[in-house]
């Protein structure tokens, strides 16, 4: 039997579980926990993203805005790792990407790569 290698917060996010992520940052769950190597935030947004990409449906920002409304801390770019703002310009997860930009200057300083221009202007 495999084991789950993510924290129960991870797991509230893997699973797209707002009630418990909620109720695990209410309880004080670190907002800002790595692990593997991803910070909450990051897991979201890629999570987020990659799910939208492939169901074809609009991204579902819930997660972002719950972690960002408990506080989320965008980290700088991780070596050989690409930071949640990166992750948000490379899903085109507009929500993301501009409420971490009002929240932070860490998007503001620099320039959106646009390698998913079509995501940003498909009509949901």
């Amino acid at each position: 039997m495999v084991e789950n290698p993510w924290t129960p917060a991870h797991q509230a996010v893997e699973s797209s579980d707002y009630a418990e992520l909620t109720r695990l940052l209410d309880e004080g769950a670190d907002v800002n926990e790595v692990c593997c190597g991803m910070t909450l935030l990051e897991h979201a947004i890629d999570l987020e993203g990659d799910s939208a990409l492939q169901s074809g449906t609009p991204i579902d920002s819930r997660l972002t805005v719950i972690l960002l409304a408990y506080g989320a801390a965008p980290r700088p770019h991780p070596p050989g790792r690409m930071s949640a703002v990166d992750l948000a310009d490379y899903y085109g997860h507009d929500i993301a990407y501009r409420l971490i930009d009002r929240l932070t200057s860490a998007a503001a300083s620099r320039p959106r790569s646009g390698l998913w221009p079509w995501k940003r202007s498909r009509k949901d």
